[in-house]
């Protein structure tokens, strides 16, 4: 067979190219003629976004006062985070022998305090001068400046901060008109709709990158509200805090973090959904801090095999570990073992929805709670209080103590249990105010190692009864595998009286 046989001709395959071409070019004339709305129009309208806000899109530039650590004047100068040199003056200085390098002797070890400079992203939200970014790009700073995209520097002042959202409000008097944003609707975005990303990265001034949604409410464990949007627009050092925009120029997220080995983009990164950010950018300039709801209560996920031995189904809502004594819940008569599945109208899937949708609730409002106990349904009135956010930090406190007897246990569940004794709590840390049997011992192979339970945790139910010896244990455990369950559900407290529940297999 020859080769002629195998290829067609030359003047063949410019034809079935030519015609290729032209079904290509009907392709693209149809979209033009149909037209498309403007979140499905892609890049086409990229251009529009971009020249629209770029002058509300602010530069973020910190200075804060530090003691300078080690020898020698010559120590390493301070980059903004993501400099392309840092790598550069890190071996140049850090690996650098003799004088200036190192700790030789005859070096000067009381260096006087320095400063050091940091970059990130902002946007005007108001003319009057009033600008959004993220706290971290502010933190401990000693003085903050927004820098216009025509380069004006303005001295700013700080309204308030919220560290759980990573969210900061400053205040700038410009010299001259400004140009602002305004937010558009989060809960709008679907997957795959197209977004902008404009902020200061590695330093290097306003800068556009677009991409997709690629997914939203994802809960990364950062904080307690995480419902943030992934896109896989570029967002790398120094977009901190700068503006998320869909294609009609609303913004519809803050760019907060990235997932990255190397500090750079590789196409996962979030943003604080403009839902979030308008009701906390509205309290910082009402109060110059967040007034959050407060339920009193410590939750957790209602898992297949809680929801089980709860009879619920199927397996939803946040499921009440315990209440705070001196909280809302606790006159409305919620009690732990419920299940929140409404709060205030707004349906409650898993603990995080309960969290977000008490938080955005106005302290003093009056709400319905539904829950769910021993299957059935019921309506709480709850007056919600004001979240505090002291900490409260309690120093452990050591003593010598004597060789405790040994307790007399018996086995359950994979657990050594015995009931509580003084010695017990003392070695332990069991505070008097729990009650319950003690665990002593965990077998490695069983499902209460799986689930995490410990040698010092006190079991204070079994299948929402109270139980005080490691009979009542056993004598409950026996009486669900004749009623043919296929798991227990136990209410567990740590030495502190933290409650929580654990369902465990008894097959």
């Amino acid at each position: 067979m020859t080769a002629a046989t195998i290829a067609p001709s030359r003047s063949r395959r410019r034809a079935r190219f030519g015609v290729r071409l032209g079904l290509v070019a009907l392709a693209i004339g149809a979209c033009s003629a149909f037209g498309a709305p403007a979140h499905a129009r892609g890049p086409d309208g990229i251009a529009d976004v971009a020249e629209k806000v770029i002058d509300a899109v602010v530069n973020i530039s910190t200075s804060q006062t530090v003691e300078a650590k080690g020898g020698g004047s010559n120590t390493m100068p301070q980059l903004p985070p993501g400099s392309p040199f840092e790598e550069f003056f890190d071996d140049f200085f850090k690996n650098r022998r003799g004088p200036g390098g190192g700790s030789k002797g005859g070096e000067r070890s009381d260096n006087p305090p320095r400063k050091t400079n940091s970059l990130g992203s902002g946007f005007i939200i108001d003319t009057a001068g009033v600008v959004v970014t993220n706290n971290h790009v502010i933190a401990d700073a000693d003085e903050i400046h927004v820098i216009l995209n025509d380069g004006t520097k303005i001295k700013a002042e700080l309204v308030g901060v919220d560290k759980k959202t990573d969210l900061a409000v400053l205040r700038i008097k410009p010299p001259k008109p400004l140009v602002a944003v305004k937010f558009g609707d989060s809960d709008k975005l679907r997957l795959g709709d197209w977004v902008v990303a404009i902020g200061n990265p590695f330093s290097l001034g306003g800068t556009v990158t677009a991409g997709i949604v690629s997914a939203k409410n994802r809960d990364i464990s950062s904080g307690p509200y995480d419902s943030y949007i992934q896109t896989d627009a570029s967002i790398n050092r120094g977009n901190s805090g700068g503006p998320l925009f869909n294609l009609d120029g609303d913004v519809i997220g803050v760019n907060t973090l990235i997932i990255s080995p190397s500090g750079g983009s590789i196409g996962i990164g979030f943003a604080v959904p403009s839902k979030t950010v308008v009701g906390v950018v509205d309290q910082l300039r009402q109060f110059g801090e967040l007034r959050r709801g407060w339920l009193g209560v410590r939750i957790q996920s209602v898992t297949d095999e809680i929801a089980e031995s709860l009879n619920i189904k199927p397996a939803r809502g946040a499921l009440v570990a315990g209440v705070d004594d001196k909280g809302p819940a606790k006159p409305a008569g919620i009690e732990p073992g419920d299940v929140v599945v409404k709060f205030d109208g707004k349906d409650v899937k898993d603990p995080k929805d309960l969290s977000r949708v008490v938080a955005d609730t106005a302290v003093g409002k009056e709400v319905d709670v539904v829950i769910i106990r021993k299957g059935q349904e019921e309506t709480k009135k709850v007056t919600l209080g004001r979240l505090q956010d002291a900490d409260k930090v309690q120093a452990a406190v050591k003593t010598d103590e004597p060789a405790p007897e040994k307790p007399v246990t018996q086995k359950a569940l994979g657990l050594d249990l015995a009931a509580l004794s003084k010695d017990l709590r003392t070695r332990y840390k069991i505070k008097d105010s729990v009650k319950g049997v003690v665990v002593t011992n965990v077998d490695a192979n069983s499902d209460a190692a799986e689930k995490r339970l410990s040698a010092g945790d006190v079991i204070v139910e079994v299948a929402q009864e109270a139980v005080s010896s490691g009979a009542d244990i056993q004598k409950r455990v026996d009486q669900l595998k004749k009623d043919g369950k296929k798991s227990v559900l136990l209410l567990v407290s740590n030495g502190e009286g933290e409650l929580r529940f654990v369902a465990l297999s008894v097959q």
